[in-house]
């Protein structure tokens, strides 16, 4: 760990949003997960979520084809894996999120009216056949992004990175980016994570508390 390694790794984590989230609902190509988690770590998203797809498996993070298409993404935005949708969005709900789900019903609105300084989490759709209707059903708000074309809708990582981008910019205007989201504590953990990946999970494993850093990240005795 040099000194310019851990400055990075804290100004990283003093930008990241740990009220701003999205929830993969059975995404199978790992083309598009890897490419949703690439965008989640461009605008500070801490942690993602997703749900595997029907009769599969959540793509392997240590797979080479995930790691290759992500931009080593997966190492910055761990992705917590769910049972199923609708247990997922109430669980997130019960955390003080509102679920945006990315789905043309009567109630939709277009992605640009809804407020992302609020605890948000974007609920995205299956390639084939987007977001269950129960699950946007569950969810607080359904999102529409505009379309002008022959087409009816985007490619599943184009419309993540163009709602998250959004995000992105009503939280830069109201200054959520100028002062760390995390705790304290919070973010020593996340730092201690980042700086030395193949150590913590043995702290984790033993149920012992990470060791201090100083500051240019080495461990203290």
């Amino acid at each position: 760990m040099t000194p310019e390694r851990y400055a990075k790794i804290l100004r990283v984590l003093s930008k990241r949003q740990p009220t701003l989230t999205v929830l993969m609902d059975e995404v199978n190509k790992p083309h598009n997960l890897s490419a949703i988690v690439r965008t989640c770590d461009a605008v500070g998203v801490l942690q993602a979520h997703a749900v595997p797809p029907r009769g599969g498996r959540l793509v392997d993070f240590d797979g080479h084809t995930f790691e290759a298409t992500s931009g080593s993404a997966h190492k910055w935005v761990p992705v917590q894996k769910h049972e199923g949708a609708v247990g997922a969005v109430r669980d997130l709900q019960a955390q003080g999120f509102q679920v945006l789900a990315t789905h043309l019903s009567q109630r939709s609105v277009d992605y640009r009216e809804v407020d992302y300084t609020r605890p948000t989490c974007v609920l995205l759709g299956a390639e084939k056949w987007g977001v269950g209707d129960e699950a946007a059903d569950a969810a607080d708000h359904n999102i529409i992004i505009p379309m002008f074309g022959m087409v009816q809708s985007l490619n599943v990582s184009v419309a993540a990175a163009t709602i998250l981008f959004e995000a992105q910019r009503q939280r830069l205007a109201a200054g959520m980016y100028d002062a760390p989201q995390l705790s304290d504590e919070d973010l020593r953990r996340w730092a201690f994570e980042w700086a030395y990946p193949d150590l913590a999970p043995g702290y984790r494993e033993r149920g012992e508390s990470y060791p201090a850093l100083d500051e240019h990240g080495q461990i203290l005795a």
